[in-house]
């Protein structure tokens, strides 16, 4: 199966005090690089990086290989602005795409490549869950991608095109939290 990557970067990341995309781990780690490299070395052939806030900034920290950027101008309306921009500019070619979000610092390689694993061909949902509670990264078959542009709204992503679907649950506790930071602390 043929995966893109989907890495949704476009917040104001308010309650961080910067964009997120913008930020850096202690070591000087990118978390955009971070999260790309992630997505990359989990399965997928390439990335999309959906940028908002701070765009022409964070666009000059995506690192050369291959991703591409496209920004999302209502992106101050919520993830559902960023999900439905970036499975519009998704190239022809992948049968699905591996949505992550750019503030999950422990969600790595191995992660990915599990949620991956799960699913097959054109009509796949997977997710990861940690401890049994839903999180990301999030596999979406390219049959799904009409239908999500269609119905996203808000900060809820397709938590709501996913509630009345059958999606394959992958547990992933064992190897992340799969938490977000949304504060310095």
């Amino acid at each position: 199966m043929t995966v893109h990557g989907l890495l949704l970067a476009a917040g104001a990341g308010r309650r961080m005090g910067a964009p997120k995309a913008l930020l850096r781990d202690d070591d000087g780690t990118s978390w955009l690089a971070r999260s790309i490299t992630t997505l990359v070395e989990g399965g997928c052939a390439a990335v999309t990086v959906v940028l908002g806030a701070a765009a022409r900034e964070a666009d000059g920290l995506v690192p050369a290989g291959p991703v591409s950027v496209v920004v999302a101008d209502d992106w101050a309306e919520g993830m559902g602005a960023s999900l439905r921009a970036g499975l519009t500019a998704l190239p022809p070619g992948p049968e699905a795409a591996v949505v992550s979000l750019v503030d999950l610092p422990d969600v790595d390689a191995a992660v990915v490549r599990r949620v991956v694993a799960a699913g097959a061909g054109t009509g796949t949902l997977a997710r990861a869950t940690y401890d049994g509670v839903p999180g990301h990264p999030v596999l979406l078959g390219r049959d799904h991608w009409g239908g999500i542009v269609e119905t996203v709204a808000g900060d809820a992503g397709a938590r709501g095109y996913l509630a009345g679907r059958e999606v394959v649950l992958v547990e992933c506790g064992d190897l992340a939290t799969g938490r977000d930071v949304d504060r310095r602390d």
